[in-house]
């Protein structure tokens, strides 16, 4: 993805075109989250509150082969999974196989957060993933003037959900 700046100069009441700069933007963020077993229940709940289809169910016996043993109580667990959210994100997970050992459930380092469009889809999603979860923060009007609030859901991932409406969706 790229944007165009354009740089001018007003002079005297007239504007000149002194360049055109083409600004090359990163390849988008998409998160990624390892579950310990449950990843298809919880990315069944994301779906129920996101909408949409899944992109994408692997599952370890689809991956099976004399070179990739799998165990026969891991066999249905998900290797990968995806669900658009958005216009052009996408949430992914899999669960750990056990011999690899148990994901952290309680980690604090990292966060998904969600800009909504309107303070309705961010009342929509905050209400609809904080479901059996912990909310850590009430969404409602911020200091800094966004409409904010965060929790940690009932698979002990972390969400902040915002809506800003200075922000434009443009860089």
């Amino acid at each position: 993805m790229s944007f165009v700046f354009k740089t001018a100069v007003k002079t005297n009441k007239e504007v000149t075109n002194l360049t055109t700069k083409k600004i090359k933007i990163m390849a988008l963020i998409n998160p990624h989250i390892n579950f310990n077993g449950n990843a298809e229940e919880a990315f069944t709940f994301y779906k129920s509150v996101f909408g949409g289809e899944f992109a994408k169910i692997i599952r370890f016996k689809d991956l099976a082969s004399p070179e990739f043993r799998v165990a026969e109580k891991e066999e249905n667990k998900i290797m990968h999974i995806a669900l658009p959210i958005g216009k052009s994100n996408m949430l992914m997970a899999n669960d750990v196989p056990e011999i690899m050992g148990k994901t952290n459930e309680n980690e604090n380092r990292s966060k998904i957060v969600i800009s909504a469009e309107s303070k309705e889809e961010a009342d929509k999603l905050f209400n609809g993933l904080s479901v059996g979860g912990q909310i850590e923060g009430p969404i409602g009007d911020s200091p800094w003037g966004s409409y904010f609030g965060c929790f940690r859901d009932k698979y002990g991932i972390e969400w902040i959900v915002e809506f800003d409406p200075k922000y434009s969706g443009k860089i």
